[in-house]
């Protein structure tokens, strides 16, 4: 589990929660009492109006807060503070949750049947964790090293940030090599031609588990690194005129951005499925090039689709933003 957990308070303001949820990069945070005892739930979508129009100006308030990190859609500012509405008034109660000494097929389980993202953990009631899918997969991928997963607020939404990241690499990616390397049977045998083989798998699979580390360290700075651009108006013009080369090729669409699926406060689980929510799930300059594609292109005939362009070891990689016509 995840032992620093961000919380509220039950009478913080709608407002406040949502500015809580943007300032951590989660998509959702417990509500406890005084005592620490968590009473309900506050994700993104408990933050939506109801009504559609309503619904329609939040997603797009909720795409410029996590492109920009500004305050923009007045209207739907305006909607959060005139309802004043309170975490306790728009939280999901009862809380679904487990004991610390939970097995982890059964939080898994829990998840699935409930259809949840997070459980938090509970000691005698108090809220002391956070268990999410994406600390469900680290678990069970590496369950030796699970104790040293990344001491975030992990929903699936965000990661480490570089340095932590590096700080990592120095710790696991390369353990030292044995001081007293085991003495391979050198005879002419079948059994020392087995250990031969069974020696030169073990460095094989050594090294391939290196090199995938090595690869998902750099996927993780490149993800860094691009949730820290934004959207030039030279980088914009440079993509429309890709574009419309693109089309003189005869091609009916066109290769916008690429960029890490970790940019998707989902890891790209939306975008694969496919989900029609997945635009709320993009972050960063992704969602700067779908808000300018929905206020200047959509309504001239312009589509814009989302797909994961490569699945290493089997798990959407990066994905793309593709402008058809």
């Amino acid at each position: 589990m995840s032992t620093k957990v961000v919380t509220v308070q039950p009478e913080e303001s709608a407002r406040a929660v949502a500015q809580t949820l943007l300032r951590h990069g989660i998509s959702a945070v417990p509500v406890v009492d005084g005592s620490g005892r968590p009473i309900g739930i506050v994700s993104e979508g408990d933050l939506m109006p109801r009504n559609d129009a309503d619904r329609q100006a939040g997603r797009d308030w909720w795409l410029r807060m996590l492109s920009q990190g500004q305050e923009l859609s007045s209207d739907y500012l305006d909607f959060l503070n005139s309802t004043e509405r309170t975490a306790r008034e728009v939280m999901t109660s009862p809380v679904v949750s487990v004991g610390e000494d939970a097995d982890l097929a059964e939080v898994a389980e829990l998840l699935s049947t409930k259809r949840i993202k997070r459980v938090p953990v509970l000691r005698e009631g108090v809220l002391v964790g956070i268990v999410s899918r994406a600390d469900l997969v680290r678990a069970f991928a590496h369950p030796v090293a699970a104790h040293a997963a990344d001491p975030v607020f992990d929903d699936g939404s965000r990661w480490p940030v570089a340095s932590e990241r590096l700080q990592e690499i120095g710790q696991h990616a390369a353990p030292p090599a044995p001081s007293h390397p085991p003495e391979l049977d050198t005879g002419f045998s079948a059994k020392a031609f087995h250990n031969l083989v069974a020696h030169f798998e073990e460095e094989e699979d050594r090294r391939r588990h290196d090199e995938k580390h090595l690869a998902e360290e750099k996927h993780h700075r490149q993800a860094d690194q691009f949730l820290a651009q934004h959207l030039t108006e030279e980088a914009w013009k440079r993509m429309l005129s890709g574009a419309r080369a693109t089309a003189m090729k005869g091609e009916q669409e066109h290769l916008l951005l690429r960029f890490p699926c970790e940019v998707c406060s989902d890891h790209g689980r939306a975008v694969n499925a496919p989900d029609p929510s997945w635009p709320e799930t993009l972050r960063g300059m992704a969602a700067e090039v779908f808000l300018r594609w929905k206020t200047e292109l959509r309504d001239h005939g312009f589509s814009l689709h989302a797909r994961v362009v490569e699945f290493p070891d089997g798990v959407p990689g990066d994905i793309g933003l593709f402008l058809a016509w």
